[in-house]
């Protein structure tokens, strides 16, 4: 049986798939335990629950939320972002559902920022900016938090860019704004707090928010995790599509060494579909308190 426990919703986040959608796949992909981890998004948690029983597939609470870290031995001190995955959490919790609806509306505040920037450089290359009229067919694609993917998707879609990579490198990197700051002691309360557990995601991934920014060494990723980060988390996703072998052994290593959880997932945001995917032992389950039939 297939464990996932990292993937996106369209309804939430920045997914291309509706719920229903998502868990009609997973059922025929073999999924038995699941967890959709949407940006800065509790709202969908409850009708993922009620999804996963009915295809009879085991469900715990999930979320991804991005952090501020910093190390005074790299970049400076300087900030990067950081991506956590919070597990098994209470999700009426009052205090972190208050939280995330400062960051999502934070989020909207900040994508208005972004599309003002891009227009500087529209306007720049005499392209025509983007209108009242544009902003409102981009925020009509939004069904979770509003982001830089979704204002991408909309270039692709005018014929601005040939791709979503193209958006970022020409554009959106470029005419980036910070989210809302939250640090990994801010989140790890919070998480704990609603009874939760706090995992680091992808620490090594090439292409995403992750330690590499910091150190492409696996060796000094994991010395940065041990030196700065050992009272927040309670594990670390070793399994990750964008994990290579080398990765997923040296981080399963460290998290056996040092007592902490280990999860994996596929990050899916449907395009292309990669939920379950990546083999994830059942142990993974067992750190949940989880039972998996047939295992």
């Amino acid at each position: 049986m297939k464990i996932d426990l990292h993937i996106h919703s369209k309804d939430c986040s920045d997914g291309r798939k509706t719920l229903p959608e998502i868990f009609e796949e997973a059922s025929r992909r073999g999924i038995g335990l699941i967890s959709i981890t949407d940006h800065d998004s509790a709202d969908c948690q409850e009708a993922a629950q009620d999804l996963a029983d009915k295809h009879g597939i085991l469900y715990i609470s999930g979320l991804e939320l991005n952090v501020s870290f910093s190390h005074p031995g790299y970049r400076n001190g300087k900030s990067i972002s950081l991506d956590f995955l919070a597990y098994q959490y209470d999700i009426r919790n009052q205090p972190l559902l208050q939280k995330l609806r400062e960051l999502r509306e934070f989020r909207e505040v900040r994508a208005l920022q972004i599309l003002e920037k891009v227009n500087e450089e529209f306007i720049r290359e005499k392209k025509r900016p983007f209108t009242e009229a544009d902003l409102e067919a981009i925020q009509s694609t939004v069904d979770g938090a509003f982001g830089r993917p979704h204002i991408a998707d909309y270039m692709v879609m005018k014929g601005i860019v040939k791709n979503k990579r193209e958006a970022f490198e020409k554009y959106l990197v470029r005419c980036d704004v910070p989210k809302m700051p939250l640090s990994l002691a801010e989140a790890s309360e919070l998480t704990r707090g609603a009874g939760g557990k706090l995992v680091i995601a992808h620490p090594s991934d090439p292409n995403g928010t992750s330690l590499v920014t910091l150190t492409r060494s696996l060796t000094e990723q994991q010395e940065i995790i041990r030196e700065r980060m050992f009272p927040y988390i309670d594990g670390i996703e070793c399994w990750h599509s964008r994990h290579d072998k080398e990765t997923i052994e040296s981080y399963i290593a460290f998290a056996k060494k040092e007592g902490l959880i280990m999860t994996g997932g596929s990050d899916c945001h449907q395009q292309p579909v990669l939920m379950g995917r990546i083999h994830i032992p059942p142990s993974v389950a067992d750190q949940f308190g989880v039972e998996i039939k047939g295992k």
